[in-house]
């Protein structure tokens, strides 16, 4: 049987190209904010945090606003932007924010209109109050 230390020194594929951000959860847990493999882009679940002001908005709209432009931000980084997302999967710590996260969704997606989940979710920061995470395929 392979040890744990064994498949954790495993190179990844040269062709991966790692994204990151100023989270500190990031560096701490050994993830990138998005990953660009064979033509896809995927962003890891993204909440609402200004990682430069360190700040969190306590709206959940405002948290979204936040969530999207640093998704955005992200995808615009590696040559592709929200129009190029094909999934994206939103949790919400609670259920009932889903009326004031729609209309925002709908502002950053329009008419490129991505394949899309919304479920409760419990969030392991408790001043996030919604979580993001999205595929795009570059164009």
């Amino acid at each position: 049987m392979t040890s744990l230390a064994a498949i954790a020194r495993t190179a990844p594929p040269p062709e991966r190209r790692f994204i990151g951000t100023a989270s500190p959860l990031e560096r701490a847990a050994g993830l990138s904010r998005a990953l660009v493999q064979d033509g896809w882009v995927f962003v890891s679940g993204t909440t609402g945090h200004d990682h430069a002001a360190g700040t969190i908005a306590e709206d959940v709209a405002q948290q979204t606003h936040q969530a999207l432009h640093t998704i955005a931000s992200v995808l615009a980084e590696v040559g592709a932007g929200l129009a190029d997302v094909v999934s994206v999967r939103v949790h919400l710590s609670d259920p009932a924010d889903a009326p004031r996260v729609a209309p925002v969704l709908n502002a950053y997606f329009g008419d490129s209109r991505p394949a899309g989940t919304i479920v409760a979710s419990v969030l392991i920061d408790p001043q996030a109050r919604i979580e993001i995470d999205a595929t795009a395929r570059l164009p």
